[in-house]
């Protein structure tokens, strides 16, 4: 048997560290070798979880002291993209949480030090392992619907610290300098992402972003983005005041020649002979798409470049699209893309 892959996770305070380590272990190509993190909290809820994985209190003495192939990055957005830096610094694969970065610049940053270092990185979107999601993109691309013109998804739900996300987490989504914004950055992000994976970077984008509800936030709670192509027009909302889940969570693909619904798992499919839509049975995903730690140790594995929605150039589109989407709200004008490469090189 092949030698197991060995991981470090450079923090922990995206909660979406702990279902990625659920995976982590229980996928045979890849070994949890240590965590580096600078809340004593974080550090002792991995340990008591993984007691058989090292525990740093400084991202770079793990790196220098663990022998690693690649490592997980759930930081802030702000940080993470230093710690992708540094992993690339050591000829580490990563894989880092979504939306890539906290701006464009940093995203570009990421993408130009893996580049230079030849490793592979990774940007984790928890919606590419749902096995409707990805029998959807597989119908879209096999034109079941025909042409596809439109992408919709709403994020949406009562508020972080109303869910139960840690306080950790909540410090940095509130916080618009490690987040990118508020919820614009924590969930506009999604669609964004599907749309240019499905078509491209937009032409144009508009958003707006509002505080509606929730006064004692320094960042926006309800936002709307809307990208522009020349042939089709895709909408991404985000709240965090929303009371229930209706409507939340069901990205919705329009065609020429059909609609697909994804709700769960269960796809939906409208067209010419069923206008109320019918169920289209899901099957489940290949080895290696069940979940992130499959794909991307698979990818390190075979030392293969990642495509497809995780991959860093959508990503990077989608980041472009968010910052994009930052300058119109504050400008009260739709926004031209491709943005000047100052923009890239964060000289704005």
């Amino acid at each position: 048997m092949a030698q197991k892959i060995r991981v470090g996770v450079l923090g922990l305070t995206h909660d979406h560290v702990w279902s990625n380590l659920e995976a982590l272990a229980g996928c045979e190509e890849g070994e949890l070798v240590a965590a580096a993190d600078l809340h004593e909290e974080l550090r002792e809820r991995f340990s008591q979880r993984y007691p058989q994985a090292q525990v740093f209190d400084d991202y770079e003495r793990m790196l220098d002291a663990v022998e690693l192939d690649a490592v997980y990055v759930f930081s802030d957005n702000l940080e993470s993209v230093e710690l992708v830096e540094l992993a690339a610094d050591r000829g580490l694969h990563a894989m880092v949480e979504k939306p890539m970065a906290s701006s464009l610049s940093g995203a570009a940053r990421m993408m130009s030090a893996a580049q230079e270092a030849g490793t592979i990185l990774m940007v984790n979107w928890p919606i590419a392992w749902s096995p409707a999601v990805q029998h959807a993109f597989n119908l879209i691309h096999q034109g079941r619907i025909g042409e596809l013109y439109q992408v919709h998804y709403r994020s949406a739900h009562a508020g972080p610290r109303e869910i139960g996300c840690s306080t950790y987490f909540c410090d940095w989504l509130y916080d618009p300098l490690r987040n990118g914004a508020g919820a614009y950055m924590d969930y506009c992000c999604y669609g964004a992402a599907m749309t240019c994976y499905l078509l491209g970077l937009p032409s144009r984008v508009t958003a707006t972003m509002a505080r509606l509800r929730k006064r004692d936030l320094a960042a926006d709670d309800n936002a709307v983005l809307i990208m522009q192509h020349a042939r089709a027009m895709s909408t991404a909302v985000a709240s965090w005041t929303q009371i229930g889940h209706l409507t939340s969570y069901e990205p919705t693909f329009y065609g020429s020649e059909g609609t697909i619904l994804v709700r769960g798992r269960q796809l939906l499919l409208a067209d010419a002979q069923h206008d109320d839509g019918q169920e289209i049975e899901v099957p489940e995903p290949p080895e290696g798409m069940r979940n992130s730690a499959e794909f991307f140790l698979s990818h390190v594995r075979q030392r293969k470049p990642i495509e497809g929605l995780c991959s860093p150039e959508v990503g990077l589109m989608a980041q472009e699209v968010l910052e994009a989407g930052i300058i119109s709200a504050q400008e009260g004008t739709a926004v031209s893309l491709p943005l000047p490469v100052s923009y890239l090189q964060g000289w704005v």
